[in-house]
């Protein structure tokens, strides 16, 4: 148990496993072109799934979206770095040619049910998220990450620690690495509540038997990032990963079933 009810709700089924619809499920194929769009979580929502992720960009005037790129250039009409453009200048961009980039605020109130896997993506993201989540006192709904150690261990100080956040590339190494449990917990200072993690990098296997055993001992998650293939879904299943973020939430979701672990 890590401590945190984000996690541990489904840490109380042994056989648990969290299902990511990563950024609403962007490669479906009834939804691709919309990633990060109340479409697209909608239609994760209405597969079942009730763990979503997103990241999060604030507006020059402070509003805090729910959209990967730090430009809206990739995926809408509108070209324009996000911090330099008013909230109502993003608001004209259509993701897809149809769908309004969202706030975070219109994520949280949509799916009331929903947990949401936070990807920190800029700085002025940090305080915003931290006073989003102070104001909604919505420390149990979510859970925050970064590839920045500076972003996330401002967000730990600003949050004081009370939300659950994933392990930097540094202290995922650490796990990696370092052949001891304990002494991994204690080098990231007890921090870390999941290690967020590809299955692989270049000739390495991140996900390894060893780092979910080492994560395991010491009551962490492992989650891995992101998964669209159902043989290697199954293959991290049975090396015992406590969650799968995909872009495909229809095969995912057939995999989870076929085992008997979707969670209804």
């Amino acid at each position: 148990m890590t401590g945190f009810a984000y996690l541990d709700e489904v840490a109380s089924d042994p056989d648990g496993v969290l299902a990511f619809a990563h950024r609403g499920g962007a490669y479906h194929p009834e939804i691709e072109g919309l990633e990060n769009t109340l479409a697209a979580f909608k239609h994760a929502v209405a597969l079942g799934y009730d763990y979503l992720e997103t990241d999060v960009h604030v507006t020059g005037d402070g509003v805090l979206l729910a959209f990967h790129d730090a430009v809206l250039d990739r995926v809408t009409d509108v070209e324009g770095a996000i911090a330099d453009l008013t909230f109502e200048e993003v608001r004209r961009a259509l993701v897809g040619g149809r769908e309004q980039v969202p706030t975070l605020a219109q994520l949280f109130d949509e799916f009331p049910r929903a947990r949401f896997n936070v990807d920190l993506k800029s700085e002025g993201a940090v305080p915003a998220l931290a006073a989003f989540i102070e104001e909604r006192e919505a420390w149990d709904r979510v859970l925050v990450g970064s590839f920045s150690p500076q972003r996330l261990a401002e967000f730990r100080r600003l949050t004081q620690h009370r939300v659950p956040t994933s392990g930097t590339p540094v202290e995922v190494a650490i796990f990696r690495f370092v052949p001891s449990a304990r002494v991994a917990d204690w080098l990231t200072r007890r921090r870390v509540a999941a290690l967020q993690i590809p299955h692989k990098r270049g000739r390495w296997t991140i996900a390894s038997s060893g780092l979910v055993r080492r994560a395991h001992a010491t009551g962490k998650h492992v989650h891995v990032w992101t998964v669209d293939d159902p043989d290697e879904m199954r293959a991290l299943l049975d090396r015992g990963v406590d969650g799968l973020f995909t872009d495909r939430t229809d095969l995912l979701k057939d995999v989870l079933t076929e085992r008997g672990l979707w969670r209804e």
